[in-house]
């Protein structure tokens, strides 16, 4: 689909139009979820979608352009296209979203624009292998900024990839605007009444860490009797195409294995935003077990606390960030016994877990959608708007103001 040509230089700094680049619904995953309420939270817009194989075909009105994954041509035609549509676009990236080894078709994407781009980094990695490296440094060098999440992200782009800080601009992962509510008054409707609920949710897949929550579960349900271990998501799309339900029925296996079948309640399926919303305020403890400690944002995790649910956590960096000043708990990566510690005190000490939610909850409120949508407006104003030469002048600081 062709895009509408831009207008005239816009008269306010904020009236830019802007394109987005990223998977997008009804592709179910993470970043296409994020990509939707980032556009919706920072006004006019239109999506450029990166189209995997196989993947239905049917978008939102707002899709004006699609780039498939394996088609290299695609990304340079629309790429130029956009020159004629847009002020600045807007690009998320990950590795295994883009086209080519690791993602490296971003690269042809960049090098054929004439307007200015700014770069959202879902992965930064600690100790990428040297394709990676080279693919994300010159992505960082194309565009004329660069957004991630955490400050550790940000310090990891200085010192380990030598960008310069005055490039880089911190921006929270965005979180729904929700009432803090008691879990008790939402627990009856999903038929968790009576239970202490725990919840893990997103696309379910390897490397998430559940198997240490389920082998957790026993000593938790030693003392909690009525905990009821939630997870809730559908089997990752590209994991069900190539291997069905494998990974979840090793879980299931597991649960088998340590008899704690009255304790766990699988949701296998891909739950709508209010019903979600519902599952979060009906949790009493959010538990992120994530392995890999490089892990530099979790949107799960962000829309825990802003739930004003309390986190229990392996100390990955983003957690480590995020959780610090008794916004949640962090237990020692690989301990059942660690987690399942923490957890049990938290369900047992109702003043703990009243006040590290709250504080969870009072954190975000800088990172309700509104807030972070109006922070990328600013952004895209004054990069959409600045002659090329002067982008990346020290001055952008202010638009964290």
């Amino acid at each position: 689909m062709l895009c509408a040509p831009r207008d005239a230089a816009p008269e306010r700094s904020h009236d830019v139009r802007t394109a987005f680049v990223s998977t997008y619904p009804p592709r179910r995953c993470g970043i296409a979820s994020f990509t939707l309420d980032l556009a919706a939270a920072s006004g006019t817009r239109e999506i450029v979608a990166l189209h995997a194989c196989g993947q239905a075909s049917p978008y939102p009105i707002e899709v004006h352009h699609r780039i498939r994954h394996d088609e290299r041509a695609d990304y340079t035609s629309v790429a130029r296209s956009l020159r004629d549509c847009v002020d600045v676009v807007s690009i998320q990236h990950e590795y295994g979203i883009w086209g080519g080894d690791d993602g490296a078709y971003v690269l042809d994407f960049v090098r054929a624009l004439s307007i200015p781009a700014i770069a959202t980094l879902h992965t930064v990695l600690q100790h990428p292998t040297p394709s990676q490296r080279a693919i994300l440094t010159e992505l960082v060098e194309r565009v004329d900024m660069t957004v991630v999440m955490s400050r550790s992200a940000a310090s990891l782009l200085e010192t380990a990839y030598g960008v310069d800080a005055r490039r880089v601009e911190v921006i929270p992962h965005g979180v729904p605007e929700l009432p803090l509510v008691d879990p008790e008054h939402v627990k009856a409707g999903l038929g968790v009444d009576g239970r202490d609920v725990v919840l893990s949710f997103g696309l379910l897949g390897p490397g998430k860490g559940y198997e240490l929550v389920l082998d957790a579960l026993p000593a938790i349900a030693t003392a909690r009797p009525n905990v009821t271990y939630v997870v809730v998501g559908a089997t990752h799309p590209d994991l069900l195409r190539s291997e069905g339900e494998a990974y979840r029925n090793t879980l299931v296996q597991r649960v088998a294995r340590l008899g704690i079948e009255d304790h766990v309640r699988f949701v296998d399926r891909y739950v709508g935003r209010q019903e979600l919303m519902r599952w979060l305020e009906a949790a009493d403890v959010f538990v992120t077990p994530y392995p890999n400690l490089d892990q530099i944002v979790s949107g799960t995790l962000s829309y825990a606390m802003g739930a004003g649910r309390t986190v229990v956590s392996t100390p990955y960096a983003y957690a480590a960030e995020l959780l610090a000043e008794g916004r949640g708990i962090l237990v020692e990566p690989g301990s059942p016994a660690g987690l399942a510690s923490a957890i049990v005190e938290v369900l047992t000490d109702d003043v703990l877990r009243r006040e590290t939610g709250r504080r969870a909850y009072d954190h975000t409120r800088a990172m309700v959608w509104s807030a972070v949508g109006a922070r990328y407006r600013r952004l895209f104003g004054a990069v959409g708007n600045a002659p090329r030469a002067s982008v990346r002048a020290p001055s952008l600081a202010t638009v964290n103001a």
